[in-house]
């Protein structure tokens, strides 16, 4: 539990942008998931347009990576 305890003070305050988190978490579809349930913190700045920009919390997206075979 220590190096999770390490892992978020480093990465609580870094994010991902939205290919490269769903890139880490398994796809777009479970990345819109997790984020929907809550398991992962995002943003979209700015919210009211289509193609605003995601920031994604890199602590969250960690905990949360599935391995590529």
């Amino acid at each position: 539990m220590l190096n999770e305890t390490i892992l978020s003070v480093v990465l609580n305050d870094k994010t991902f942008g939205q290919r490269e988190a769903a890139d880490i978490v398994g796809g777009r579809g479970r990345l819109f998931r997790l984020v929907k349930i809550g398991a992962i913190r995002a943003k979209k700045i700015p919210e009211d347009r289509q193609n605003g920009r995601w920031y994604c919390n890199a602590f969250d997206v960690i905990k949360h990576a599935a391995l590529k075979w």
